[in-house]
């Protein structure tokens, strides 16, 4: 087959070992890999055959993955900026918060977070508690309320390709409908019962902005491990933890009880949040037996 009969773009949706490609000529195909391995991504830049096979793949920029100890789950590539979207109601875990940002960090991410339900002000004073320690990092934070007015994200994405990454029922769906015309993302209510979102997101999706921006939404996450990451890249992960690094009495320091630790000093003087060292000890112990 001749050079000219492979067709370039980017995977606008992933289904298994099905892609959806965006053609540079705007037009939409269907992909698939060779083999019996799935490796691409929302976002890669690809090239297919006539029938549709994947003949190349394109330098990654960067790849957003979520990992275990058994397998590895990708969810985004080439993005430039992570947001984060969490919610009054359902509630959220910080913790989940936290790993997305490692990641984020790992891959030379922006970060946003992004507080939708904000018109819910009963529980709103709980959730910006919650965000205090990474506003306190200055990772950016909007509040908004998807269902009134989603218009002020729009000047974030402009140039860039997010990536949105949250809890089932925070969302995100409703963020991208108001901001895509016609995405028509699926939506459904919360169970309360369960104070858990239903999946509504059953894949990943590319879609372009109307400023210029690529918004990649992606299914709800109840997990997010770390598994692929060394401790030293955990550990950096941590901005705040950054200009400590290095300076603990033993080289490998792992910030518990070991006396000398400049970490731990600067729980006390309070640069450091003992929550988000609470968090960093969770991440090394999953790295070493696993998830609890």
């Amino acid at each position: 087959m001749s050079k000219a009969a492979h067709r370039a773009g980017t995977i606008v949706a992933a289904f298994g070992r099905h892609y959806e490609i965006e053609l540079t000529d705007g037009t939409l195909a269907t992909g698939y890999p060779r083999g019996k391995k799935s490796p691409y991504a929302c976002g890669d830049e690809v090239e297919i055959t006539s029938d549709g096979q994947i003949s190349k793949h394109g330098t990654r920029r960067s790849l957003l993955y979520r990992s275990d100890a058994y397998r590895q789950k990708l969810i985004a590539a080439n993005a430039t900026q992570l947001v984060l979207v969490v919610a009054t109601e359902p509630s959220f875990s910080d913790l989940l918060l936290t790993r997305a940002l490692v990641a984020a960090e790992h891959e030379g991410l922006l970060a946003l977070i992004v507080l939708n339900k904000s018109d819910i002000a009963a529980a709103l004073p709980s959730a910006r508690a919650l965000l205090a320690p990474f506003t306190a990092l200055d990772y950016r934070t909007l509040e908004l309320s998807a269902l009134e007015d989603a218009s002020a994200l729009l000047p974030a994405l402009a140039g860039e390709c997010s990536v949105l990454v949250g809890q089932s029922g925070m969302g995100k769906s409703t963020l991208t409908n108001a901001l895509i015309p016609g995405a028509a993302a699926a939506t459904r209510e919360i169970s309360e019962a369960l104070d858990t979102g239903k999946h509504t997101t059953t894949h990943a999706r590319l879609y372009r902005t109307s400023n210029g921006g690529m918004l990649i939404d992606c299914p709800g996450l109840q997990e997010f491990g770390l598994a692929h990451m060394s401790i030293g890249e955990i550990e950096f992960g941590f901005r705040e933890f950054r200009p400590f690094l290095g300076q603990c009495r033993f080289r490998d320091c792992r910030h518990l009880t070991e006396p000398g630790c400049a970490i731990k000093d600067g729980i006390v003087t309070g640069a450091i949040h003992a929550r988000r060292l609470e968090h960093f000890h969770q991440l090394v112990r999953e790295i070493h037996h696993g998830p609890n």
